[in-house]
């Protein structure tokens, strides 16, 4: 009799070592994937930064090219507004990135502004940031892979029932930016 109750206490203990085990993995992937965003808002931060100095700079040469100028600021107010990591956020960022573009491309029209020293720093930083931001966003979706791989996966999915762990979206890039670029001469 006394066996039987320690096999049985045996693998009651098997049991809440494994269900600990399985928590235990769950958080720290839905901590990983939680910094992995937080890296992304570092790199965001350093972008909003450098915009209004970008702009500023560009706005002495193309003053009559508000209305690019605009767009982006107007892009970059609308992605800091949002918070959190969602589809709002990626998209926002989205936006501007490609409203960034066009503000490189005005440096093709001015001479001027193309060999300002200023400029190509800001642009260079700029451009640095974007990389970073890339390489964030590479490492956001593979955190949100594995945590996303981890709750669906048995028996993780059972006791993810119980803990009710939410899914995290992917960061993708927006169908604009999946167009072949337009290359005229």
């Amino acid at each position: 009799m006394e066996t039987i109750l320690y096999v049985i206490l045996a693998i009651i203990a098997v049991v809440i070592i494994w269900l600990v085990m399985i928590y235990n993995g769950l958080i720290t992937l839905k901590n990983r994937t939680d910094e992995a965003w937080s890296d992304i808002d570092v790199q965001l931060k350093r972008r909003y930064d450098l915009i209004p100095n970008l702009v500023e700079t560009v706005k002495g040469y193309a003053t009559h090219e508000q209305g690019t100028l605009e767009k982006v600021i107007e892009a970059r107010n609308s992605a800091m507004a949002q918070s959190g990591h969602d589809a709002s956020k990626a998209e926002a960022e989205n936006q501007l990135s490609s409203t960034l573009k066009s503000i490189f491309a005005l440096s093709e029209n001015y001479p001027d502004l193309k060999a300002n020293q200023n400029f190509m720093k800001l642009q260079d930083e700029l451009s640095d940031t974007e990389n970073k931001i890339q390489a964030a966003r590479r490492f956001y979706n593979g955190n949100v892979r594995d945590f996303n791989t981890k709750i669906e996966v048995f028996p993780n999915n059972t006791i993810n029932n119980l803990l009710k762990f939410k899914k995290y979206d992917f960061f993708e890039a927006a169908a604009a930016e999946k167009e072949n670029v337009q290359v005229k001469f």
